[in-house]
Parts: structure tokens; C-alpha cells; sequence
């Protein structure tokens, strides 16, 4: 793996002037137009770049921008990967410790996700404040780098509370109705029967993706900070569930992107 990432790491630096970025973003599902706000100096595909694991999502368009957002220098991921998709965990989390290694401190992260809550509506944001993990890989099993972080990372706070309460107070003052709550991460790639959504919530979720969980372990493992924020793209909690398709769950996040990016942009600003 060492020698995946150093062949990466100097193949991105090659064609970025040595670009240092301050924050990290990964976009989820739908919502790859936050790359709209950000000043673009350099735009790398994931399929040229060595190592590097291509997305295969319809929607997700494989993509590391670098540029400046917020006033701050960033690196975007237009497009994330999935355990779904055949990868290992190593692999999904490949990209979180290029861009630590590029300069990275800070983790922005977000997701489509079904609410498992019943005050959590569809089109609602929920800001993450802690996580359930029912993937059944973690990305830091194996051979353990002590130049990356410790054998057994503490995971007591996994996402910072000062950005958790800036975010929520954001929302706040520009009307967006946001929650904070606990996100459930599984494999997919199929939704929840209506048994299995109970079971979740049962367990103290208040929202199910198939994401987010990998990439956040790895972070805290090398030492970032991490904000994370999910838009309910579907409802979980209704006594008939109605059939979900892909296209609805784009649309839903594409008509609450503005809002996710309003938090986004002014908690990089306020950094």
C-alpha cells in the first residue's frame, strides 16, 4: 500500500504544481455541484491518476478538483466509491489518505441517505454526531502503519463537535430545516425492507447510508477532523413503504444541494 500511495502521491503533485490543500471534501450521491462554488485550478480524473480506484455509480463522475473555496484551499472528490462496488475497504479509503498525505486537516463529507427518525423528512438535512458501523470490513484491519496513525484509534469523538454546532447554528440562521442524529452505515446495494429499517432505528439510527463510515475511521485513524452532513433523499419509518428508485433519490439531493452547500461553504469560511 505504501507504494500505491507514493506512486499516486507523485503523480498528482506532477500535475498540480505541488497544490496544498487545507480541507478534503468527499460528495455523495447527487450532489457533485458543490464543485460549481469552488475557484478550479486543477481537475484530475480518478482513471489517470496511479492506484486510484474509479468510481463506477451512475451520477458520480470520478473526478479530484482542486481549487479554493470559502477562501480556503480544497480538494474535492466529485464522485465517492462504494464497498457495493466490488472494493475493498483499503480502496474505498484509499483517496481520505492521499489527501491527508497532500495536506489535508480537515474531513467535509456528504451523503444521501434514507431517515429512519419520523421528525427527519425527505429533503431535510441531518448533520452527523455519531455513527453505527454495519459494514462488515474495516479499512484499518491488516498490517497497521504507525507512520499513518495508532494500532487502536480512539473513536470517542468522530466528528468535531465545534463544527457539528457552527453547522447547526448556520442552518439556523439561514432557515434550513437540519437536525443533527445518528447515521447507520450498510453495504447495499439494495434498500431496507421495512422490518430491517425498524431494526435500525431500534438501534439508535436516525438515518441509513452505504457510505461515510469507511472514509471517517480512516480519517480519525491519520489524525483529521471531521464534519459530516446527510440529505434524506427517503422515509424509512412509514408503516407502507413506497418503492424508491435511484432517479428520486438524485432528485431529492439536487433540491437540497443549495442548502447543504450554504452550511458547507460558510463552516469552511468560519475555519
Amino acid at each position: 500500500m505504501l507504494h500505491q500511495i507514493s506512486e499516486a502521491l507523485e503523480y498528482i503533485k506532477s500535475k498540480t504544481n505541488n497544490f496544498e490543500p487545507e480541507i478534503g471534501i468527499i460528495l455523495g450521491t447527487g450532489l457533485g455541484g458543490l464543485v460549481d462554488d469552488i475557484e478550479v485550478e486543477y481537475k484530475l480524473m480518478y482513471s489517470n491518476i496511479p492506484n486510484f480506484p474509479i468510481s463506477t455509480v451512475e451520477f458520480h463522475s470520478g473526478k479530484l478538483i482542486f481549487g479554493t473555496l470559502g477562501g480556503k484551499k480544497v480538494i474535492a472528490m466529485q464522485g465517492r466509491l462504494h464497498y457495493y462496488e466490488g472494493y475493498t475497504m483499503k480502496q474505498i479509503t484509499f483517496p481520505v489518505r492521499i489527501m491527508k498525505l497532500l495536506g489535508i486537516n480537515n474531513l467535509f463529507v456528504s451523503n444521501a441517505s434514507g431517515s429512519l427518525n419520523p421528525e427527519f423528512k425527505k429533503g431535510d438535512l441531518m448533520i452527523i454526531k455519531d455513527h453505527i458501523n454495519l459494514q462488515p470490513e474495516n479499512p484499518l484491519t491488516g498490517a497497521n502503519y504507525e507512520q499513518f496513525g495508532p494500532r487502536f484509534p480512539d473513536m470517542s469523538e468522530p466528528y468535531k463537535k465545534s463544527f457539528i454546532k457552527k453547522g447547526l447554528e448556520i442552518a439556523e440562521e439561514n432557515n434550513i430545516r437540519c437536525h443533527q442524529g445518528v447515521y447507520v452505515s450498510v453495504t447495499g446495494p439494495n434498500l431496507e425492507t421495512q422490518s430491517e429499517y425498524r431494526y435500525l432505528r431500534i438501534i439508535g439510527g436516525d438515518a441509513v447510508g452505504m457510505s461515510t463510515v469507511p472514509e471517517v475511521i480512516v480519517a480519525k485513524h491519520m489524525g483529521l477532523s471531521v464534519f459530516a452532513i446527510s440529505v434524506l433523499t427517503d422515509e424509512g419509518f412509514n408503516e407502507v413503504l413506497h418503492p424508491v428508485s435511484l432517479k428520486e433519490i438524485v432528485e431529492t439531493a439536487a433540491e437540497a444541494e443549495p442548502k447543504m452547500t450554504k452550511i458547507l461553504k460558510e463552516l469552511i469560511q468560519h475555519i
